[in-house]
């Protein structure tokens, strides 16, 4: 099974890039995940006509199911009601071929600090607990560990400890987050963390392209197999490997 994650598209016309857009629709077709996740930050200000543009670059990607959750870009100007209107609710689960997948959402209407919050850590693990055999994946934006090449770090999310506590005891296999445009693969004590840089807005670091992640998973294992970075204009490589017993970052 295949689960392509990407975030930070940014369909604003200050920095959405429609030819990248076009070559990632390409790729993620031609690679057919069965599922997709996009982990926040659609928009660049929330309004509703980046809405629409965001969710018409969406639909266009081939896929049996798909989970889309807000980042701390789409909150903004009362822009959750706009994500709600367009993507559902802010927080979901959804669960494929013995895969749960749960969307969490950490954002705040108009700041960029992450927060989860306690009101639904009982929620998150009634999610987690319902079918305990399956792959377990949690979808947020905000990163949960500090990435790399970042600068300072202020934007990791305010109850990370919390949060990580109930992922490891729930014995979640994967976490997907975006936010700081920088792709990365944690390993913590078996629980593989990757952070997607963004797909196709020109919003980037210096010297770290736009990419997105294609995640290989083990139906028989009930594990992450493999994680491919793979740039907006095709390249591919490696970044995690239980198969060949080697990560790289």
């Amino acid at each position: 099974m295949k689960i392509a994650h990407i975030s930070d598209i940014h369909a604003a016309e200050a920095h959405f890039l429609p030819e990248l857009a076009e070559n990632v629709i390409a790729k993620l077709n031609a690679l057919a995940p069965e599922i997709l996740v996009v982990t926040g930050d659609l928009t660049d200000a929330g309004y509703p006509h980046e809405f629409e543009r965001a969710r018409r670059f969406i639909e266009r990607i081939a896929c049996d199911i798909s989970l889309v959750i807000p980042g701390n870009h789409d909150v903004r100007n009362v822009g959750y009601l706009g994500f709600e209107a367009s993507f559902g609710p802010r927080s979901k689960l959804e669960r494929h071929r013995g895969v749960t997948l749960v969307g969490l959402d950490s954002t705040q209407p108009d700041l960029d600090e992450g927060h989860v919050g306690g009101d639904k850590y009982e929620w998150l693990e009634q999610c987690l607990t319902q079918h305990p055999d399956d792959l377990k994946v949690v979808a947020l934006h905000h990163h949960v560990l500090p990435v790399p090449k970042t600068g300072r770090e202020r934007n990791i999310l305010t109850d990370a400890g919390d949060l990580l506590e109930i992922l490891m005891r729930s014995h979640v296999d994967l976490v997907l987050c975006g936010h700081r445009h920088v792709p990365w693969v944690w390993n913590l004590n078996g629980m593989v963390i990757a952070n997607a840089g963004t797909a196709c807005s020109n919003r980037v670091k210096w010297q770290i392209p736009q990419s997105f992640n294609l995640i290989e998973l083990d139906d028989r294992k009930k594990g992450v197999v493999e994680i491919f970075r793979i740039s907006a204009r095709g390249e591919q490589e490696l970044v995690f490997s239980t198969r060949h017993k080697e990560e790289v970052t």
